[in-house]
């Protein structure tokens, strides 16, 4: 029989957000303690809803491929402090994230084949001629420089700029768009400044494929499928920011991590080809994806308790992959572990769509950077990186490095 939520004396709990100082790597302070208590328990929303929120792998796992659970923006509580007031607004036109089967099943239709396994790893090859590239140029300018600026960006923006068509000089115009987009307490205003930016750029650019369809994801989405203008706008819009911010994010927070962890760099350093199963890990370990919202359709049942339909669950991806039940150790990275079910790229309908290419990036990027520069180290004092505790996708704004020459 489930457990009837409205009958319990138990004060709804919320989210913590604080994480420990000098514990970069770790979930916030707290989310531990609410899992080994409740890993699926009653939750105070910011604007006074009772909703649930899901710390334990098996609950967040289940609620991530149970199509009762709905990813539309418009019916969720947004449950960390600081952010938007109000009902959320609609998912705009091509945003992913915020569509529910069939709408979102026929743009993950049209992209599915455009990102298998196979066909990203064909793009390896050029992912190790844009990584050596960058490392070329972070060698010439010698000791000293921010590897988010050098390196960790550049390396995916250059990739999802040619699997668009987007051209790379137009970065500075649209990525600072982006950026906006992922920052979790931009007001309303910044952020439909900054789509509107993004919307204008994808725009033109989605003319002039109408005009010239080039060989590339952008011109065969003109050339071979029904979408709209609005659509394609902004459906590339959508794949662009997410393919800047989350992997850059991924190899700045990973390197940094790895840097902190000197016996796992120097294994990944010994043997490269543990590579694949260091990046599952680090994915894992770091969840820079960190905090998922669902609202339930009709009432569920689950793990004993009962959900009812319009009530919010927010999922903490991050203390899910921090699970002990699941993952022995977890509070530890262990580049030799069998990683295997971490919910570091989701799960279900909306499984991360460009899980392949950022699997091929990391799996590249990292063992290189390690190799190239094996004195590596940071340029500042740990406790002085400056961490992305306010967006989306966590990590750091900026990681200081240096290396010996020679």
């Amino acid at each position: 029989m489930p457990h009837d939520p409205s009958t319990s004396t138990a004060s709804p709990v919320t989210i913590p957000t604080q994480r420990a100082a000098g514990c970069p790597f770790d979930p916030p302070t707290g989310l531990a303690e609410l899992r080994e208590r409740d890993p699926l328990a009653r939750m105070a929303y910011p604007d006074g809803h009772v909703g649930w929120l899901a710390t334990g792998h098996s609950a967040v796992r289940a609620i991530l491929a149970d199509p009762r659970f709905s990813s539309r923006y418009e019916l969720m509580h947004y449950p960390l402090p600081g952010g938007p007031e109000g009902p959320l607004p609609p998912a705009p036109v091509g945003d992913m994230t915020g569509m529910d089967a069939p709408e979102h099943t026929r743009f993950r239709r049209l992209l599915a084949g455009r990102f298998t396994v196979r066909r990203m790893r064909l793009l390896t090859d050029r992912v190790e001629e844009i990584t050596a590239e960058r490392l070329e140029a972070m060698e010439r300018g010698g000791p000293g420089a921010d590897l988010v600026e050098v390196f960790a960006r550049p390396v995916p923006a250059l990739m999802i700029c040619e699997l668009l068509g987007v051209p790379y000089a137009d970065r500075e115009r649209f990525q600072g768009h982006a950026e906006t987009l992922m920052t979790a307490d931009a007001s309303p205003e910044e952020r439909y400044a900054a789509m509107a930016g993004l919307e204008e750029y994808m725009a033109e650019l989605v003319a002039a494929k109408r005009v010239e369809p080039a060989d590339d994801l952008l011109g065969d989405l003109t050339r071979d499928s029904d979408l709209t203008d609005e659509e394609l706008v902004g459906l590339g819009g959508f794949l662009l920011a997410a393919g800047l911010d989350t992997t850059a994010n991924m190899i700045a927070h990973g390197t940094f991590a790895l840097l902190r962890n000197p016996a796992q760099a120097e294994a990944l350093r010994r043997d490269p080809a543990l590579a694949p199963q260091a990046v599952e890990e680090l994915m894992r370990y770091l969840t820079i994806a960190h905090t998922s919202i669902k609202s339930a359709l009709e009432d569920v049942e689950l793990e004993g308790r009962l959900i009812r339909a319009g009530e919010s669950v927010t999922l903490s991806l991050e203390a899910a992959n921090r699970d002990p039940e699941r993952f022995p150790d977890p509070d530890s990275l262990d580049l030799h572990r069998k990683a295997a079910g971490h919910l570091g790229f989701g799960h279900g309908m909306h499984q991360c769509l460009g899980q392949q290419l950022a699997r091929v990036e990391l799996t590249v990027a990292l063992p290189a950077l390690l190799d190239r520069f094996p004195t590596l180290r940071l340029a500042v004092p740990a406790d002085e990186v400056p961490l992305r505790t306010t967006m989306n996708i966590y990590g750091v704004h900026r990681l200081p490095v240096t290396w010996d020459e020679g």
